[in-house]
């Protein structure tokens, strides 16, 4: 075998290492569980600093449920915009903000404030841009109970409407592979973290672990809490959110996305098992040689070939995480090379301690 043909080889057994970090994902609702008494004990909590565009949208697909949680909290973060006003408009039980303490980050001092004022003995931590679709909330019941408690995430399925947003490709693809949920093994293997936009917790656990005040100064809380609750022994769960619970992240245009994803992706990585981080690496390194080899090597019918399997390889992973468009994954090494320049980018200020604007704060990128 020739060189040309060895570099091929490598690529395919490269790009299937993509099915064994992602292949595999299950949805909400289909376990047998029982929805009857949970909701009346569940306490909504959602953080919010200047969400009065989001707000409605979430607020709105929860009054549309069959079934409906003990309460929903807004926790008002210092916001300059109508988020209070908006809140209460729509029902929603609002707990103003204290100033925020040193060594908090602002959504980890919301959220410890929103379960401070909470009755509920679950508790459901959302992110403002989120929602739920008809039905979603007592599917994601149905899923808790047949898990059997402890702590379940569910990955937003995300509504890719801008042309920018099609560059959250890879971001979202490997938000879920770095859970670790998501394998092949499913199930059998534990998650390593859960999901930041949607954490159902029983009260009990999250008070054993000491809750948000353990993860007070962190930007990816999601991951460092799922740490805390996996070392205690809580069973931990990641669904997929396809039907049942979606998002739409970073709209605003290129600075939201690029800012977004700066302020916490590289401590993502850091939070990643080691075996998942590489088999990723090793992925995404198959998926740059494909177009490399159809522009720069001598058997075009072969890397044709290659460039197909990884572009179908995407198209059916993206299905899965959202909306985005078949072309996204056609020209998949443009949204590529993004995801690795906003890496970049994200591991140089994490290193050099910069910060990064993000909801009128200065954030250090964690």
């Amino acid at each position: 075998m020739n060189t040309e043909g060895l570099l091929l080889t490598v690529t395919l057994a490269l790009w299937a290492a993509g099915w064994l970090v992602l292949g595999r994902g299950r949805g909400c609702g289909l376990g047998a569980g029982d929805k009857s008494n949970t909701a009346e004990r569940l306490s909504i909590i959602i953080p919010a600093r200047n969400e009065e565009q989001n707000l409605p949208t979430l607020l709105r697909s929860l009054a549309a449920q069959a079934i409906r949680p003990c309460e929903i909290i807004v926790v008002n973060d210092a916001s300059t915009d109508r988020t209070a006003e908006v809140a209460q408009e729509h029902g929603a039980r609002v707990v103003n903000s204290q100033p925020l303490p040193e060594g908090w980050r602002g959504k980890t001092w919301a959220c410890h404030q929103g379960a401070q004022a909470a009755n509920g003995e679950l508790f459901l931590f959302l992110d403002a841009d989120t929602w739920f679709e008809p039905d979603g909330l007592r599917r994601v019941l149905m899923e808790f109970q047949a898990a059997g408690g402890g702590a379940l995430s569910v990955a937003p399925h995300h509504a890719v409407r801008a042309f920018h947003e099609q560059f959250s490709a890879f971001f979202n693809l490997v938000m879920l592979a770095g859970t670790a949920a998501f394998t092949l093994r499913g199930d059998r293997l534990a998650p390593r973290g859960l999901l930041g936009q949607f954490m159902l917790i029983e009260r009990a656990a999250y008070e054993r672990v000491g809750g948000h005040e353990a993860v007070k100064g962190r930007i990816l809380e999601n991951f460092w809490l799922a740490e805390q609750l996996r070392t205690a022994g809580v069973p931990l769960r990641c669904r997929g959110g396809q039907g049942v619970f979606a998002f739409r992240m970073y709209p605003q245009g290129w600075r939201e996305v690029v800012d977004g994803w700066t302020k916490g992706f590289a401590s993502g990585a850091g939070q990643t098992p080691l075996p998942i981080l590489l088999l990723v690496v090793a992925w995404m390194f198959g998926l740059m040689t494909a177009p490399l080899g159809l522009a720069l090597g001598s058997q075009p019918l072969w890397w044709v070939a290659a460039y197909g399997l990884c572009a179908a390889q995407v198209a059916w992973l993206l299905r899965r995480v959202g909306t985005f468009h078949w072309g996204t994954a056609l020209l998949y090494p443009a949204p590529l090379v993004f995801y690795f320049a906003v890496f970049a980018r994200s591991v140089s200020r994490a290193r050099n301690k910069q910060t990064v604007a993000w909801k009128g704060r200065q954030i250090h990128a964690d």
